[in-house]
């Protein structure tokens, strides 16, 4: 018996958004990982790009649990001696809180081509307003 894989034609991709309020980050980015990959829908794939595109909004009201905030560091390096920048997740919060849910949906992601390319499908914004009304997204509720 043969595998079933889909042809690209057969691949239908939703746009999805979804709100980042009051919602702990850790679960969030699970649940973004796996629309971003299609594991929700039947013809997944491991291989293949089966899954949506998602926005997420507010990602600045996102939340931690424990210390997390204080004790989770971000680490920078250029690659020339002496140049590794560290800053903790309030601070990136404060200046960049898109990047925090990027890197938390990027842990979860395969780290190779595939992976990157599920990446880019990834949209997140700082405040309730963003630019993909064209693609007349879903909302989704998780």
């Amino acid at each position: 018996m043969q595998s079933y894989v889909p042809k690209p034609d057969d691949i239908r991709r939703e746009w999805l958004v979804m709100d980042a309020s009051d919602k702990v980050l850790g679960r969030l980015a699970t649940e973004v990982a796996r629309i971003l990959r299609g594991k929700h829908k039947p013809e997944f794939t491991p291989f293949l790009d089966t899954g949506d595109f998602v926005v997420v909004v507010n990602a600045d009201r996102v939340r931690m649990t424990g210390n997390k905030i204080e004790d989770k560091k971000y680490y920078r390096h250029s690659g020339r001696p002496g140049s590794l920048k560290v800053e903790t997740a309030r601070e990136r919060m404060e200046k960049y809180p898109e990047r925090v849910i990027q890197a938390a949906v990027w842990g979860m992601l395969p780290k190779n081509r595939l992976g990157r390319k599920l990446l880019r499908k990834l949209k997140v914004y700082s405040g309730p307003n963003h630019p993909h009304e064209a693609q007349q997204p879903k909302s989704y509720v998780f």
